[in-house]
């Protein structure tokens, strides 16, 4: 009884292994909207003296990219003061607060926009990896699925959806089960890294 349990532990860590390495090689990849879109994970930077110059430009070119944010979002805020109502114009904002990682605004943004229009499957997806992003990742489901029940042939959103339950809520059938979903609408469906869908799925059933 013993052996068992050891080689059932042995086969579970075999199994989240892989998992972690398929979400990995995958860079926890989102598909965002028409295009790929990545979680950003968390590296430390060393940075020694002779970096001290490339460092101080990277940071110097992040402080440019968060004036522009700030300037096209505050247009966007001054354009939408007086036309509450342009669901395009919220989304927009929507999306430069996901592009900025400002998770909560990207989310009223974009619910905003969705009261005005609510069957574009796009921004309730971008909604999804925003409440991922915010730590919130049944929230995130609830949109995917939501969207999926608009267009069920959406495959950004059933992509997230598999990559949600397997590295957010530990669900590694359920996310198994979304992919195959999505091979079965699109034989050809291709992950962020350049993998078949399909592959992805088979060596994740091996390790059952």
């Amino acid at each position: 009884m013993v052996k068992d349990k050891e080689t059932a532990n042995k086969d579970y860590v075999k199994k989240q292994t892989l998992i972690g390495a398929v979400l990995l090689s995958l860079c926890i990849g989102f598909i965002g909207g028409t295009v790929y879109s990545s979680f950003k994970l968390a590296t430390d930077t060393k940075v020694g003296q002779g970096n001290v110059t490339a460092a101080n430009t990277q940071a110097g070119g992040q402080q440019d990219n968060s004036a522009e944010f700030a300037s096209r979002i505050l247009q966007l805020e001054q354009y939408l003061a007086t036309n509450p109502k342009d669901a395009e114009a919220l989304a927009q904002l929507g999306h430069l607060f996901f592009d900025s990682d400002q998770f909560v605004n990207a989310i009223e943004a974009y619910e905003k926009s969705l009261a005005i229009e609510p069957g574009k499957t796009g921004v309730i997806t971008d909604m999804g990896v925003m409440y991922r992003r915010n730590k919130q990742p049944r929230k995130a489901i609830e949109a995917f699925d939501r969207a999926l029940s608009i267009d069920p042939s959406f495959e950004t959103a059933r992509f997230n959806k598999g990559i949600v339950l397997l590295h957010d809520l530990n669900d590694a059938p359920g996310g198994i089960r979304a992919w195959e979903e999505l091979v079965e609408q699109n034989p050809m469906a291709m992950a962020p890294n350049g993998e078949s869908v399909d592959a992805l799925v088979q060596r994740m059933k091996k390790q059952k």
